[in-house]
């Protein structure tokens, strides 16, 4: 794209058996039936030296809940247009877009 770089992480979260501040062992046993959200992250970046973020959007919501489809079509809507960021189309003038005082 060449208005930037488009970045869409999708992750699976769950509770471990490992504590907060202790040292991160890698072998940490999950818990059986306890909250596993599902994290959606999309972010947009310019083709700059040090890329800078032009739209970002996250979320996390459960796998569990009855209003997944929502969650999941909202999500969807959100990173679409995290990706159309930065995308050069002519924009018309709307009423109100602008604000001016003396």
């Amino acid at each position: 794209d060449s208005s930037g770089t488009f970045v869409q992480l999708r992750l699976n979260l769950v509770q471990t058996a490992c504590g907060k501040r202790a040292p991160r062992p890698q072998n940490c046993r999950p818990l059986e039936n306890r909250r596993k959200p599902v994290c959606v992250a999309c972010y947009k970046f310019d083709h700059s030296d040090v890329p800078k973020v032009l739209d970002k959007y996250h979320n996390c919501g459960p796998s569990h809940h009855m209003a997944v489809k929502e969650f999941k079509q909202r999500d969807e809507a959100e990173c679409r247009a995290v990706e159309e960021a930065g995308k050069e189309t002519e924009v018309l003038y709307l009423p109100g877009m602008y604000a001016f005082s003396k």
